[in-house]
């Protein structure tokens, strides 16, 4: 039997298969086995644990996802209070002034003017 690569997660299809065939065991009251990994018991057990990590899988995700969207709601806020700081600060002391570019702004001195581009005569 080849090496299990166990980092990658089993398909769907695959656990809904096992969980099928543990279900048909319990219906076989003749199964008795001296392997201990296949016994009734200890596949009961593994399908508790693996319910129970299931479970526990969904709850941290859930969590998860609700700070993400708390984090995302926080970074929205926090950049939304700056841009109202930037618009005061440019009313208070006026586009061109040093506390404008103290928070980021440029001055409007130190912008350059547009200028016109000279077209250049395609020769025939």
């Amino acid at each position: 039997m080849p090496n299990q690569d166990t980092t990658r997660r089993l398909r769907f299809q695959i656990i809904s298969q096992d969980i099928t065939s543990f279900h048909g065991l319990q219906t076989v009251s003749t199964y008795d086995t001296s392997r201990s990994n296949a016994s009734v018991a200890n596949i009961q057990q593994a399908y508790q644990a693996m319910l129970a990590q299931q479970q526990a899988e969904t709850e941290r995700l859930a969590l998860y996802r609700a700070a993400v969207d708390a984090a995302r709601l926080a970074e929205w806020e926090f950049h939304n209070a700056v841009l109202a700081m930037k618009e005061v600060v440019r009313g208070q002391y006026g586009s061109d002034s040093d506390q404008a570019q103290a928070v980021g702004l440029k001055k409007k001195s130190n912008r350059k003017r547009p200028t016109r581009k000279k077209s250049v005569a395609v020769a025939s």
